[in-house]
């Protein structure tokens, strides 16, 4: 029979009831769940209810009272993150982030870490732990900070380029304070020496050997047409990968990133993160509860003032660093300062650094402690410092608005075109080449200073703020053009023009018919579907390819995009009119 203490239930009952309670419930609110399990980890951990099982033995099937029974999960966690990381890149995008990452990245590690350093022998520690304890408040979350930025964005691919160096750096980080302990000699460099040459052969032979077996092994997964199989192949290539680096002395989310490298160059990766996924979702969470776990609200509440000061000070540091770096590589402004402020809290890895720091004699289990506390409660607040910076980067993004060029303001009245991607880009190239004024408006920063650079008239804003449209003197316009790729922004915009410029046309792109209907019955004068162009523009290279001449393929098109655009407009007539009659009844009933 299994008893309490050796089944682990009562463990993966508080684990999976944390998943399906904490993520709908903090979703609701719209609220990160992350916030949400490392609370339920302070709640329900062995400093939380989990102190109380001695007196009320029923909180044991609620509580975890052994924190360390649940970290092999979180590792496992981190290191399914670090593969689905992997999964999205690929050598060229990884060797075009080389100076990034080897660059920005160094010199992000190196100088937040020496300056926190600095501060921290101040203070009176020893040179060998103000340096351990330096570089491991340097260090930020992976883990938390690329589910919120991604890899894609500028903000996204700065944070990573700085979060993959730190990776890397880890294992030379822990070798060089075992070099440092006291109780070291030339052993440790030898150790470190070792470590590398054999953490350099591992990762040859991962490349040789992924290259040659990878596409064969899934291949006969694929064959199968077992997704089972499929998820099992895909976990050993993880697990293996992670156990042959972390066997080399390397750490072993070396192994899963390139593990996931790996699997990106062939034609199976979409299928391989779509199946590990859930894994990678419910294993972060549990990580994110042994950070909870980490934290004593009794030492929080009576330590408050210098906890707070420490954890702003590191905080400080790192934006100050980090948002310095990046305007010094090219960044814009908003993006160093996003990234700066999201990358502010230390890391999950802080917490292995301070362990090994302690192991080695550099610093004292209370000065660990501390930090460590120090550490969950800058995880905690990531989500918030996302946002932010997110704050921070749109308020800087304003105030720089302003600079457009002298071709923006020499536009005058003519046609307004919000959103100024693909689609927005040829409508302004058609207006220039029959000599037509315009004006782009883009949200995106980046497009902006992109289109302006090439010498588009674009103006920087952000079109669900009223005064933006009130500035853009859409009276005097000649038409008003909506590109944007946000249906409910479209017809919400859509309305509240036509009700204060009731003449002004207003040209909409749509999604597909049912949203141009929409667009009609809120005022657009035209709405294109690009489902109806896309199978027009088809239709037209099928009739041309078959030998049909180009003015009769020509007529033809625009008859059945005119009959098309008409049953588009008639379906929304008559669905307004139903409206129309009601509203005039109620009016009719009223007076």
């Amino acid at each position: 029979m299994l008893t309490l203490q050796n089944s682990g239930f009562s463990d993966a009952l508080v684990i999976l009831g944390a998943a399906g309670l904490v993520i709908p419930a903090f979703a609701r609110f719209r609220i990160s769940p992350v916030i949400g399990f490392i609370l339920v980890g302070a709640l329900v951990g062995p400093a939380g209810l989990g102190s109380l099982i001695g007196q009320s033995p029923w909180l044991y099937y609620f509580t975890i009272s052994d924190a360390h029974s649940i970290e092999p999960f979180a590792e496992f966690g981190i290191i399914l993150l670090l593969f689905s990381i992997g999964l999205e890149l690929s050598f060229k995008r990884l060797w075009a982030m080389r100076k990034l990452v080897f660059g920005v990245g160094a010199a992000e590690l190196l100088g937040a870490g020496l300056i926190l350093a600095a501060a921290l022998y101040l203070t009176g520690l020893s040179t060998g732990g103000a340096i351990g304890l330096g570089l491991a408040l340097a260090l930020s979350s992976t883990a938390l900070v690329i589910p919120i930025a991604g890899t894609t964005s500028a903000v996204g691919r700065a944070a990573f380029a700085m979060l993959l160096f730190e990776d890397l750096a880890l294992v030379p980080i822990i070798f060089g304070l075992g070099a440092l302990a006291p109780s070291a000699g030339a052993a440790g460099a030898m150790g470190l020496l070792t470590t590398l040459g054999l953490g350099i052969l591992t990762v040859a032979i991962l490349f040789v050997g992924g290259r040659v077996l990878l596409p064969r092994m899934f291949g006969q997964a694929a064959r199968t047409k077992s997704p089972e199989l499929f998820l099992a192949a895909s976990l050993l290539v993880v697990i293996a990968a992670s156990l042959a680096t972390a066997a080399a002395g390397l750490s072993p989310i070396v192994g899963a990133l390139i593990a996931g490298l790996l699997i990106a160059e062939t034609e199976y990766h979409g299928e391989v993160e779509a199946i590990t996924a859930p894994f990678k979702g419910l294993a972060l969470g549990v990580f994110l509860i042994t950070v909870g776990m980490r934290l004593d609200l009794g030492f929080v509440i009576a330590n408050w003032a210098p906890l707070l000061g420490a954890t702003v000070m590191v905080m400080v540091v790192k934006v100050a660093v980090t948002t310095g770096l990046l305007k010094l590589s090219g960044a814009r402004t908003g993006t160093a300062t996003e990234t700066g402020v999201l990358m502010a809290s230390p890391s999950e890895t802080t917490l292995i650094v301070l362990g090994v720091a302690g192991a080695a004699g550099l610093i004292s289990g209370g000065t660990a402690a501390f930090w460590t506390t120090v550490t969950a409660i800058g995880l905690t607040a990531t989500p918030l410092l996302a946002k932010a910076g997110q704050l921070f980067s749109r308020l800087i993004e304003q105030q720089e608005k302003d600079d457009a060029p002298a071709a923006v303001a020499a536009a005058g009245p003519g046609t307004i075109v919000i959103g100024f991607g693909r689609v927005g880009r040829t409508v302004a190239d058609m207006l220039r080449r029959h000599d037509l004024p315009y004006l782009g408006v883009d949200a995106d920063i980046d497009n902006v200073n992109t289109a302006r650079k090439e010498g588009y008239a674009v103006l920087f804003g952000d079109v669900t703020r009223n005064e933006l449209v009130d500035q853009l003197k859409l009276g005097h316009a000649k038409a008003l053009v909506l590109t944007m790729d946000d249906p409910v922004l479209t017809v919400r915009l859509t309305k509240r023009v036509r009700g204060w410029v009731p003449d002004l046309p207003i040209i909409a792109r749509a999604r597909d018919g049912a949203h141009a209907a929409e667009l009609y019955k809120a005022g657009a004068t035209d709405a294109v579907p690009e489902t109806l162009e896309s199978s027009l523009q088809l239709s037209e290279a099928v009739l041309v390819d078959v030998g049909i001449a180009v003015g009769p393929v020509i007529a033809s098109i625009h008859e059945k995009r005119d009959e098309m655009r008409k049953q588009i407009k008639e379906a929304s007539d008559l669905d307004r009119e139903p409206r129309m009659r009601l509203r005039r009844m109620r009016q009719t009933e009223a007076g």
